[in-house]
């Protein structure tokens, strides 16, 4: 590993994703049955607190052995690009922090990767600024997808022009719009470490944004990714009390907490329309999967979701 920055991108995957991959069983809705009809499915593939696990955990850990790890991501999910035609692939932040390879490396590996594997966008966890606002846009010129958040202003740092507050992706016909929002730096991560980043309230500036992408920019779905936990026992702001307060916003990709959700959770928001809450714990142990169909007139008809251990 550590001659890894010498290596070009061929000999990256190969060390990485190798010919040992475990494929997980994700069902699928059939290209031939979709073509015969007048539907359009699209595949939301999403991770979230990797936190620098490229490797899986050693076979004698108590509770994941041989779990998570980048290479059995990759494998599942070239599997699922040949299985299905338009697919998203999105993170929820805390991409950094928590084995030697971030120590080593920074982050850069953990960019690297993730563009290897076709990556969209992500959004910022609180543990990107572990070294410093500076090493996140040392790192992101490794990176080749999109960062979104509408809740931080980086107008005064060294993300500024870097960090968008949406992208719009074009799949099958369809308009998909992701914006970001991320948890109260403020008391959870040193001031020095983020600098001048001004933080504003994730509802007001996720509905301003969705409405932006839904209303303005025609986009026939809007997925939330945030980096703001799925529940408290108190009042603190959480996917949970946004989703009720929200319009405009079709599925809340999590993060922060951890929480493994075997399905998204249904929840209604302030015009009583249905949006979906999901989150697949850490490290990569999980890949979520959800499939959206559409019908001709771009109308969403249902969801159908399973986020499986890989």
């Amino acid at each position: 590993m550590a001659g890894f920055k010498h290596q070009n991108r061929r000999d990256f995957l190969k060390y990485f994703i190798g010919t040992s991959a475990v494929l997980a069983g994700f069902p699928a809705i059939s290209r031939e049955a979709l073509a015969k009809s007048d539907l359009v499915k699209l595949t939301i593939l999403y991770t979230n607190d990797t936190h620098s696990r490229i490797e899986p955990f050693p076979d004698n850990d108590p509770k994941y052995p041989n779990k998570g790890g980048f290479a059995r991501r990759a494998a599942v999910i070239d599997q699922l690009r040949k299985d299905n035609e338009h697919v998203l692939l999105l993170d929820a932040g805390d991409i950094f922090q928590g084995t030697p390879y971030f120590n080593m490396y920074h982050g850069e590996l953990e960019y690297k990767l993730m563009t290897m594997m076709g990556y969209d966008a992500t959004t910022i966890g609180n543990h990107e600024f572990d070294l410093g606002i500076e090493n996140i846009a040392t790192q992101m010129p490794h990176a080749g997808f999109a960062f979104v958040n509408c809740n931080y202003n980086f107008t005064d740092t060294p993300l500024h022009d870097k960090i968008v507050p949406y992208k719009i992706f074009n799949k099958g016909g369809l308009k998909i719009g992701v914006l970001g929002i991320g948890i109260e730096l403020a008391g959870l991560v040193d001031k020095k470490m983020y600098g001048n980043t001004l933080y504003s309230d994730p509802v007001k500036s996720a509905n301003n944004t969705a409405r932006l992408l839904k209303q303005d920019m025609g986009c026939d779905y809007v997925i939330c990714l945030s980096h703001i936990g799925f529940k408290y026992e108190d009042k603190k702001i959480s996917d949970s009390t946004l989703a009720p307060q929200t319009e405009n916003i079709d599925l809340i990709i999590g993060g922060h907490t951890h929480t493994f959700l075997e399905h998204p959770v249904k929840s209604s928001n302030a015009k009583g329309e249905d949006i979906y809450i999901t989150q697949v714990g850490w490290a990569g142990i999980w890949l979520g999967k959800i499939d959206v169909l559409f019908s001709h007139n771009k109308k969403k008809i249902t969801h159908n979701s399973d986020n499986r251990k890989i």
